[in-house]
């Protein structure tokens, strides 16, 4: 049976758990008057998912990956999935300013990737 490469392996449970994590952590704001007790208990069993994506990615990525590579590659998915949740879900405009921060959060991660002599 043919296994898939480690990187594919590790962005792609990051990108899926990181969908999960923008959900509870964002998903309620369109849902305002419902009670925050329920909303937390809501977001916390859809953690419970993230969890049980983002674990094994960062076990399968550290075969390759240090740990600040892990968080790196995490955060910029993160920014991306975010990115896409707050125009599609939230129905809230990037602006500039997002992709200039968006640019510089990029250049950060190229410091952390960069092999220097």
């Amino acid at each position: 049976m043919p296994t898939l490469p480690v990187p594919f392996v590790t962005i792609g449970l990051l990108t899926l758990s990181n969908v999960f994590m923008t959900f509870a952590w964002y998903g309620h704001l369109k849902h305002k008057s419902t009670a925050l007790i329920t909303v937390i208990f809501i977001s916390w069993g859809i953690a419970f998912f993230e969890y049980c994506l983002m674990v094994p990615a960062n076990r399968i990525g550290s075969s390759i990956y240090n740990g600040a590579q892990l968080k790196t590659i995490q955060e910029v998915i993160t920014l991306s999935v975010f990115a896409v949740f707050s125009v599609f879900y939230l129905k809230e405009p990037l602006t500039w300013n997002h992709a200039l921060g968006f640019a510089f959060i990029a250049l950060g991660a190229f410091f952390i990737f960069h092999k220097w002599s």
